[in-house]
């Protein structure tokens, strides 16, 4: 049985796996990520998780076809760094491939973005299967997105194309931990909607709390919250539409945490695009949840050494 290993690293907690050659996740653990600990040590605790998996499964290090790992930009792909991404700041200029070669000497090891990595899983067994222009988009603790076109998967000079939760959406928001005002993952991920929400209530409120109280709760509570969720939905429309009106996909899918609320959701930014895309075929765009859900930048990581791209 050919299989390999997935490491999704993300900001709060990373999803390890065993996936087999048709996508199937055999096995998986999630460990938080702590940030108080340093990288070195982390990629101890991932490799620990590894092996432990491996012996679960009866499977030898030999055996393995290959380590994929995904993890947030910027990184640099050709030096095995992941460089200096906002939310991570005691990673920054850490060689995570090195170090998990440290580990794993005798094991190819693959290294791409979270949600380059994502994309692949959807064109591999999920959303995306019978698309050759997509753009997935993560709406999770941070907003990332990856892009095939032409039948390939578009990563840039250094493994960074997709990293759009940096383009600025709105100006008149607050700073981003990158430095500019308004980032598009500033304005409209689950830290943001819950970080607006709490400061609304004055009080801790998580991103699918916000949503709910949005939608019952005191009246005065009620109005603000609905008003803050429409702003998000908004900048989320407006966020894919300059994904359709810049690379002309013919689908769109969407993942991550956020990805979750559903129907409320796809059913907001789909209006959006309709009435906002410049190309009227852009306007007809299908936006779709990801098929994978939680599991796609696990799967997606394995596939970096499963298929080609």
């Amino acid at each position: 049985m050919q299989v390999a290993v997935g490491i999704d690293i993300g900001g709060t907690k990373t999803a390890i796996g065993l996936v087999d050659a048709d996508g199937l996740v055999l096995s998986k653990a999630v460990l938080p990520t702590d940030q108080a600990l340093s990288p070195a040590h982390m990629v101890e605790q991932m490799a620990a998780t590894v092996r432990r998996l491996l012996h679960e499964a009866n499977i030898q290090e030999a055996q393995l076809q290959g380590i994929g790992i995904g993890a947030p930009g910027p990184l640099n792909t050709k030096l095995g760094q992941i460089a200096e991404p906002p939310n991570m700041r005691g990673w920054w200029g850490f060689p995570v491939v090195d170090a998990f070669k440290s580990h794993f000497s005798r094991v190819p090891i693959a290294f791409e973005n979270d949600a380059t990595a994502a994309a692949l899983a959807e064109k591999w067994v999920g959303a995306a299967k019978d698309a050759d222009h997509f753009v997935y988009v993560t709406i999770s603790t941070g907003i990332g997105a990856g892009i095939y076109s032409h039948g390939r998967l578009l990563t840039g000079a250094t493994g960074n194309a997709g990293d759009v939760g940096h383009m600025v959406i709105d100006m008149s928001a607050g700073v981003c931990p990158c430095g500019q005002r308004g980032c598009f993952e500033y304005v409209a991920s689950g830290t943001a909607i819950a970080r607006e929400a709490s400061k609304l209530l004055g009080r801790p409120v998580t991103t699918k709390e916000a949503f709910e109280l949005a939608g019952s709760g005191e009246q005065d509570e009620q109005d603000e919250l609905a008003k803050l969720v429409r702003q998000v939905l908004d900048y989320i429309g407006a966020g894919c539409t300059t994904l359709i009106n810049t690379f002309d996909p013919e689908l769109l899918v969407i993942g991550g945490g956020v990805s979750q609320i559903g129907d409320t959701l796809f059913e907001a930014v789909t209006q959006y695009v309709q009435r906002y895309a410049l190309n009227p075929s852009g306007r007809q765009t299908p936006i779709v949840p990801a098929r994978l859900k939680q599991d796609a930048g696990l799967i997606g990581a394995a596939a970096l050494v499963h298929i080609a791209y």
